[in-house]
């Protein structure tokens, strides 16, 4: 337990004025076996209020929020890669901006660590008896059938290769930080095939709760990310090193 004192939160953000309050506060408020926080939020170039938002929260709240702004949109795999290149957590850990995901979940995700020595820890959908909004059909028909082709290139047996809730020794993500090449959703295949290429890695999975979103409460990612998806995980498992 003593080995771990930080854990780093990132949260890529871009045009989310509606919840990113809400997800800061939750963020901020959600005890991780009293482990100090490293909060790093990288806005993706937004075009709503979600900057105003985030600024009004801080200067209520008076809570230390590293604020990333960036310029151009790039997508979420880049405001990932930057947020893990400038974290010092000993656990970096991936946070949504859209409350699909609770925070109420970290201290599931960071257990392991704490108890296994586990290297990264995947929140799975799909896994364990925790609530799941239900939502769309084919949406889950294009995360198993990504996950089991994932799984065959990387020989591992996770059960949700897409998810949004991954958290990761410290020290390994930042080793993998700026190799990384997706600037897009590509982030979850790439990240997989990458540390699965780890000799001896610990790889973990607990269950999660979601709160799925429709698209018309602001769901961003479609069908052409999934057949995206499909190539990116070919290219980072036979053909990137």
């Amino acid at each position: 337990m003593n080995t771990y004192k930080l854990i780093s939160i990132i949260i890529p953000v871009y045009n989310e004025e509606k919840y990113i309050a809400q997800t800061l506060e939750k963020v901020v408020s959600t005890d991780i076996f009293h482990l100090k926080k490293e909060i790093i939020m990288v806005d993706d170039a937004s075009t709503d209020h979600t900057r105003d938002e985030v600024a009004t929260f801080i200067q209520k709240t008076n809570e230390h929020i590293t604020v990333i702004k960036k310029e151009k949109n790039d997508g979420k795999g880049a405001a990932v890669k930057i947020g893990i290149n400038r974290s010092k957590g000993d656990i970096v850990l991936i946070q949504d901006a859209d409350l699909e995901y609770t925070p109420h979940d970290y201290p599931a995700l960071v257990e392991p660590f704490l108890k296994y020595d586990a290297d990264v820890v995947y929140g799975s959908r799909f896994y364990g008896s925790k609530p799941h909004r239900v939502l769309y059909f084919w949406h889950y028909v294009a995360n198993i059938i990504l996950t089991i082709f994932s799984n065959m290139l990387t020989n591992l047996n996770i059960s949700d290769m897409e998810t949004g809730y991954k958290a990761f020794k410290g020290e390994i993500i930042r080793s993998i930080g700026k190799k990384l090449m997706s600037k897009q959703f590509g982030f979850e295949p790439e990240i997989t095939a990458r540390i699965a290429k780890i000799k001896n890695i610990r790889i973990y999975e607990v269950g999660i709760s979601y709160q799925g979103r429709t698209y018309a409460e602001g769901k961003k990612i479609g069908w052409i990310d999934g057949v995206r998806a499909l190539w990116e995980i070919v290219k980072y498992n036979i053909f990137t090193n």
